[in-house]
């Protein structure tokens, strides 16, 4: 007997793809890669055994079943969408508690965190912060997230999250007002440190091939949160993680003088706790497709 379930993941990029009429956007659009599309797409062709895309180079156009399918699939799939809102809503609220550092909570996590609440509207988020490791964090948690694979609790499930850079930032105003040319220009600004990133200016400076100057103005704060709002207000320029900045780079708040010089930071890891429910399972699954998303950056 032939296999009748419904390849949904499939029907999903499909309906990506031909809203946008590119594989590319609609890769886009589902956080993963061109190639995955393309093999959704040539599933659900296989399945209903016709093609639904007319492929030309650079561009897909719809064929007439295929542009039949689009327009019976979207409401019906939008149905399924509601419903599964609406069972969700009426359920009694599941938590997840997340444990992360606090810039990471403020700079990453709840930026992208009503994206969370759209999709389980069921399960509530509750983000506790910690400076301490996570086998010294105090308080319980069902998922933690802290950079680097050491220092972690054997109850934990951990896996690699996201990879990270390091790179110097500085608000469009300032650097209107005093353009940095080359490195050397630096010397002229001020430079705004956090305590918790004690030596990055450092690792910098030598990758940049500057000198140390004790004449270099400088300012100090408990956390990169704090720094980046100091750098968005234009009292100097930064090192930040590409991670913690992504925000305001692809706002414009901010700018990178010198894209092609950055650091490899420690990649994050996440951690999810034995005793986690489902809730956690989903938050881990929520949290991977927006892997490497900070690394979109280009610069400039």
């Amino acid at each position: 007997m032939a296999d009748l379930t419904l390849p949904l993941n499939a029907i999903r990029a499909f309906l990506a793809a031909a809203r946008h009429q590119s594989f590319t956007l609609a890769a886009h659009e589902l956080n993963v890669t061109h190639g995955a599309i393309s093999r959704q797409i040539k599933n659900l062709e296989g399945y209903l055994g016709m093609p639904l895309f007319e492929r030309r180079t650079r561009q897909v156009l719809l064929t007439e079943r295929g542009r039949q399918f689009f327009e019976e699939a979207s409401p019906a799939l939008e149905i399924l969408a509601n419903a599964a809102r609406r069972v969700m809503r009426d359920a009694p609220t599941r938590t997840v508690v997340i444990n992360v550092r606090p810039s990471f909570a403020v700079r990453w996590l709840i930026p992208h965190l009503s994206d969370f609440v759209e999709r389980y509207p069921g399960i509530a988020p509750q983000v506790v912060t910690s400076t301490a490791t996570v086998g010294k964090a105090g308080s319980s948690f069902d998922i933690a997230v802290r950079r680097g694979e050491t220092n972690w609790p054997e109850t934990l499930k951990v896996q690699r999250f996201m990879e990270d850079e390091l790179v110097l930032v500085a608000s469009p105003a300032l650097l209107q007002a005093m353009p940095l040319e080359d490195v050397s220009g630096l010397a002229r600004h001020t430079v705004l440190l956090s305590r918790s990133r004690r030596n990055d200016w450092e690792d910098w400076r030598k990758l940049a091939g500057l000198k140390r100057s004790r004449s270099q103005a400088m300012l100090h704060f408990d956390h990169v949160h704090f720094v980046l709002q100091a750098v968005v207000d234009g009292l100097g320029v930064a090192l930040s993680p590409v991670s913690l900045a992504d925000n305001d780079l692809r706002s414009g708040r901010l700018v990178c003088p010198f894209p092609d010089l950055r650091l490899t930071l420690a990649p994050y890891y996440l951690g999810i706790n034995a005793q986690a429910g489902s809730e956690a399972q989903l938050f881990a699954r929520w949290l991977a497709e927006y892997r490497g998303a900070s690394l979109m950056f280009a610069g400039g």
